[in-house]
């Protein structure tokens, strides 16, 4: 925090994958105009293509998205500077998601090229430790290119402490876990749940009452809705179109509002930000909103704003979400970041 300002951290690709970042940026926001003034490079990385903070201790990870995977750690100071405090191997290839468990003793990361989740322990500092397991999933999909195996895309943890929810891409399916916390060590938690074939489901949003999740797919651009057992089990209610655009459509993020009153949705392809109204037993689209690029890979609702990042147009967008109708609406010029793959408040 700086003054009335404050830090947000941004994490991108750098050349290793393709990408124009140097690794993550940290940025200055002013939460009555939602601006953001970059402060530059705090953290030379390769590929922290996607960030999370520790509950409880000024502590921030990456993943290093490289063929032999890596999660990084760093203890926050003023100003947003990030001191080093190790890199481990995550078993796996091209890891691009990871979260902390609900207790803030375990981080858990997705390893997309190789298909498998990695478990670290954290000390009570935060600080990571040597990795005490990797589940590798099996399997492929419909879409012989996209699924030809398994490809884990995200770790979604449960804040009440029940399972660990693994969506995986190349299997269509979603995975469910309990962590035996003296071992370090996942646990089935029944049969993994299938989603319609070809979905891809990338990203999952869990709604603040806890019964209801929405899991977008990457590969059909749908929005499959869930109903949430205490058990980690989820019930399809179901799917509606992720856009109501033409033309190529591929989802990345989707995240519901702290009010649990609307579902927002990035569309790679066509450049736009859809808005569910979440009232009914599906989504109901109230809006679409262009966000000045072609590819937002990922965003983030913090306050009354909305920051999506386009990697492929160097920028973050910067949104006023109207608190009636859940519609955003862009707040000046557009954020000059290199290749932003997420944005962490």
């Amino acid at each position: 925090m700086t003054g009335q300002h404050e830090i947000v951290h941004i994490g991108g690709y750098t050349a290793q994958s393709g990408g124009r970042a140097s690794g993550i940026v940290a940025a200055q926001r002013d939460p009555a105009t939602g601006a953001l003034t970059p402060l530059g490079t705090v953290a030379v990385t390769p590929s922290p293509s996607f960030l999370v903070r520790h509950p409880t201790q000024p502590v921030l990870y990456a993943v290093n998205e490289l063929t032999d995977g890596q999660v990084s750690a760093w203890r926050v100071g003023a100003d947003g500077a990030l001191d080093a405090l190790g890199s481990f191997s995550t078993g796996g290839a091209e890891p691009c998601h990871l979260a902390v468990l609900s207790d803030g003793g375990h981080l858990v990361a997705a390893n997309y090229g190789s298909g498998s989740v990695a478990v670290f322990p954290l000390d009570a500092q935060g600080a990571p430790g040597e990795r005490t397991d990797l589940v590798v999933h099996e399997g492929h999909g419909a879409d012989p290119e996209r699924q030809d195996r398994a490809h884990a895309h995200m770790v979604n943890p449960d804040r009440g402490g029940g399972p660990l929810l693994a969506v995986d891409l190349g299997t269509d399916s979603v995975y469910r876990y309990d962590l035996d916390t003296a071992s370090g060590r996942l646990v089935p938690r029944g049969p993994r749940m299938r989603t319609v074939p070809g979905t891809g489901p990338r990203h999952l949003a869990r709604h603040p009452d806890g019964q209801r999740c929405y899991l977008v797919g990457e590969l059909d651009a749908s929005v499959t809705a869930y109903g949430l057992s205490d058990d980690g089990a989820l019930h399809q209610r179901g799917r509606v179109d992720a856009s109501g655009r033409t033309g190529h459509v591929q989802p990345s993020e989707v995240a519901v509002d702290e009010d649990g009153r609307f579902l927002y949705v990035a569309n790679r392809g066509v450049g736009t930000i859809a808005v569910f109204d979440l009232a009914g037993e599906l989504p109901a689209l109230v809006s679409e909103v262009d966000t000045g690029g072609e590819w937002p890979r990922h965003f983030a609702l913090i306050g009354e704003h909305l920051y999506v990042a386009d990697e492929r147009a160097d920028m973050v967008r910067v949104f006023r979400r109207d608190a009636s109708t859940g519609i955003p609406t862009p707040v000046g010029e557009p954020v000059p970041v290199a290749s932003p793959t997420c944005v962490l408040p």
